[in-house]
């Protein structure tokens, strides 16, 4: 049997390779190829849709319930502001550091750690490799629940070829733990996104004469009250649904008066909302014509008293809401993220996670699942 300390080990070497082999959403299929093989090497039989992924616990059972174990391979691209190379893994001793409150990050009176500096290293490397080491563990006997490993592509990009194309490729699922970087605390419910092309529209004429209709000017009630509404239902996790107007175009030139008025919303659902009757609702309240990109990318959230919830609270774990996107948005099933690493290190410049956090977030699966009932 492997020690905690081996499947650390092959955790943070997986890791290693992963950020040497550059993997920025569409371009994921070198790092897919170490996926698979090292899935491989591990004695399971992988399967893959382009570069997603997976592999079926090896005592599936129809008549049990099943939980996906879900993470990414892909990353951001690198900001022009690293200090290091982004590919070239790179393990340093580090003191960690605290906020006082005050906005200022001081060092803690603990002892220097080991810090692997990596793209992808937080997010969500060290979500990715942790979980297959978990599923290892797991499976080396049977649980109570059958378990899918999938390690998806495109998620950065919400794309189609990632988690979408490959979610009907498998077993009905029950439940998903996704391991964005949450500080091992569970995120139980996400906000959804929607994006909105608001199009006002007028008539053309010269400005020098009372002639024409002013697009601008017939978007300003919208646009106030885009600004101004609020809608109802506040989430305990999640805050309010809200809408921002990010992105105004409109006009050719000084002397023109603008036919047309284009406007960007940005819109983050809590759970209590729908986008599509959202969207509707939205469409009532404008003048304007309104057009949404997409649906897809739903609020989620699974219950508090949901009983592996419930022992993430007695494991001494915190139930917050994220602000920012995964691919539960894409899942129609209950799912938490739950995993290591900080939120707040995602997409920055000299991105990191630290040995502690993967070894730490191993013991507290194994804790939470060994034997647990879903």
């Amino acid at each position: 049997m492997m020690t905690q300390e081996q499947f650390t080990n092959d955790a943070v070497e997986l890791l290693k390779k992963l950020i040497a082999t550059p993997s920025v959403s569409r371009n994921e299929k070198d790092a897919a190829d170490i996926m698979e093989q090292t899935i491989r090497s591990y004695g399971f039989e992988p399967q893959r849709e382009a570069n997603n992924i997976w592999v079926i616990d090896p005592y599936f059972d129809e008549s049990k319930p099943t939980l996906l174990l879900n993470a990414h391979i892909d990353t951001v691209k690198p900001v022009a502001s690293w200090t290091r190379d982004p590919f070239t893994p790179s393990i340093e001793k580090t003191i960690p550091l605290f906020n006082n409150g005050n906005n200022n990050n001081l060092p803690t009176e603990n002892k220097s750690e080991e810090t692997l500096f990596g793209l992808g290293s937080n997010d969500c490397g060290g979500g990715l490799c942790s979980l297959l080491q978990i599923f290892r563990l797991l499976t080396a006997r049977p649980q109570q629940y059958n378990l899918i490993y999938l390690a998806s592509a495109e998620e950065e990009v919400s794309g189609k070829d990632g988690i979408s194309r490959t979610l009907p490729l498998l077993p009905h699922i029950d439940l998903a733990i996704v391991g964005e970087p949450t500080g091992m605390n569970p995120a139980v419910a996400e906000k959804g996104l929607m994006v909105l092309d608001v199009i006002a529209h007028g008539k053309s004429g010269h400005a020098a004469r009372n002639e024409g209709v002013n697009a601008i000017y017939e978007a300003l009630d919208d646009m106030r009250w885009i600004r101004d509404y609020k809608f109802e239902k506040v989430s305990e996790f999640l805050g309010p649904t809200k809408m921002t107007l990010t992105v105004v175009n409109a006009g050719t030139q000084h002397n023109v008066i603008p036919d047309k008025c284009t406007m960007l919303v940005d819109i983050r659902t809590n759970e209590f909302y729908d986008n599509e009757e959202v969207y509707h609702f939205i469409c009532q309240h404008l003048k304007s014509e309104v057009k949404a990109h997409s649906f897809r990318l739903k609020s989620s959230r699974i219950d508090p008293e949901h009983p592996l919830i419930k022992k993430c609270v007695a494991m001494g774990m915190k139930p917050f809401g994220s602000p920012t996107l995964s691919d539960q948005a894409l899942m129609p099933f209950p799912s938490f993220k739950l995993g290591p690493g900080e939120s707040s290190r995602s997409h920055s410049a000299d991105e990191f996670i630290r040995i502690s956090e993967i070894a730490d977030a191993i013991a507290k699966y194994k804790e939470l699942l060994d034997g647990t009932a879903i």
